[in-house]
């Protein structure tokens, strides 16, 4: 229930310092960004076992190879030197897969039981909601596919917060029992306060271990901040990771654009989240696929219209460009010459479908007609959609 391009994402060992700041109980580690040390970090720690784990955003690290058991300093240090500089690629990742630039290396922990447990925005209720299950260590989505009855949910009321019965409602349904209810309802209620303090859209703990004394450990930790909150957490904002994020989207936050890269080949480009969403279906139902989800906002000027197009030729997939503009709070004719002044700037190769409606339309539609640069213009959004997609297909307009 993680929303595209409204978290920003922190490493494992950034939301275990924030879980001990609310008192949720972590194993030892360490965050090294060096071979050398990782091995003296292990030295610290004391012990016999280590485990070592790439710092990258995305899960299914173990399965990929980025979290190993080792049992000497020897081999810290070849894990070390193996991960550090490479990339890590997961199913959440896809080819090429994350740089891992930094390693948290912790202490082994002795485990009797894996739990479950992640907190969430659930649109739906309207509600940060609490997921756990006794089926930790898994993907969840697995095994709420698999069990859904496996899945426990308490909906938190926002006006009396988390109550010690919802605890115990869950302590219950994970079979715990005596002190361990009492660790869990204060784990869960630091969990909640790191939540609606970080202004937090998902926390997950997966595994939540119970060890062998009887102890609570959140064995390993996400944690997405909304995004539209930064600003009232400056310290926090400094923990974005750049190198775990695609240079497109970022690039195009720092020029106010809201841009999310998709797997097709046709860019759009539309000013209005509503609008590049209907933008995007049509592309579907006309037989192409959307490359890109862009929205230059309501005021579409030539300076961010050029950076929106530096973004899609930057996108060695895209075929064709269609740009959706309605001139509502700009008009059309500005527009228009934000558009001639922008593919005068940039190198522009591709074939570039323009759709404009609202104020001075026609003025727009005339200055695009006389640039003398070779613009296919539409006049309805699904006349702009078939030329799009037949341009993307190498057909002549």
């Amino acid at each position: 229930m993680n929303h595209t391009g409204t978290a920003m994402h922190l490493h494992e060992y950034q939301a275990k310092q924030l879980f001990e700041q609310y008192g949720i109980p972590v194993p030892e580690g360490r965050m090294v960004e060096s071979t050398r040390d990782a091995a003296a970090a292990a030295k610290a720690l004391g012990g016999e076992r280590w485990v070592v784990k790439a710092q990258v955003h995305a899960g299914g690290r173990g399965k990929a190879g980025g979290v190993q058991l080792v049992d000497s300093l020897e081999a810290v240090e070849q894990v070390a030197d193996r991960l550090l500089g490479s990339n890590l690629a997961t199913r959440q990742t896809g080819s090429p897969g994350l740089p891992i630039h930094r390693l948290l290396i912790e202490a082994t922990v002795d485990i009797a039981r894996e739990l479950y447990l992640g907190m969430l925005v659930d649109r739906g209720s309207e509600r940060v909601t609490i997921m756990a299950s006794a089926a930790g260590g898994m993907d969840i989505e697995e095994v709420a596919a698999r069990d859904p009855k496996a899945i426990l949910t308490e909906a938190i009321h926002p006006a009396v917060g988390l109550q010690g019965y919802q605890c115990r409602n869950l302590a219950f349904g994970l079979g715990l029992s005596g002190a361990e209810i009492k660790a869990f309802t204060s784990l869960l209620g630091g969990l909640y306060r790191l939540f609606e303090q970080h202004d937090a859209s998902l926390v997950e703990v997966n595994p939540l271990v119970v060890t062998g004394a009887g102890e609570l450990l959140a064995l390993d930790a996400k944690l997405d901040l909304d995004d539209n909150a930064l600003y009232r957490h400056p310290d926090t904002s400094e923990l974005r990771d750049p190198s775990q994020e695609d240079d497109k989207e970022r690039r195009a936050r720092e020029h106010g654009l809201n841009y999310i890269t998709l797997d097709g080949d046709i860019a759009c480009m539309v000013n209005g989240a509503g609008l590049a969403m209907a933008t995007m279906d049509l592309i579907k139902l006309h037989g192409g696929e959307p490359a890109n989800f862009l929205d230059v906002g309501g005021g579409a000027t030539a300076e961010r219209v050029a950076e929106a197009f530096k973004l899609i030729v930057s996108d060695s997939k895209v075929r064709a460009i269609l740009v959706n503009i309605f001139g509502g709070i700009v008009r059309c004719d500005l527009i228009a010459e934000g558009i001639i002044q922008a593919l005068q700037q940039v190198d522009v190769q591709l074939p570039v479908v323009v759709r404009l409606e609202g104020t001075n339309v026609d003025k727009g539609k005339a200055l695009l007609a006389g640039c003398g640069l070779s613009i296919i213009t539409a006049d309805g959004l699904t006349e702009a959609a078939q030329k799009v997609v037949g341009a993307a297909r190498g057909e002549q307009a």
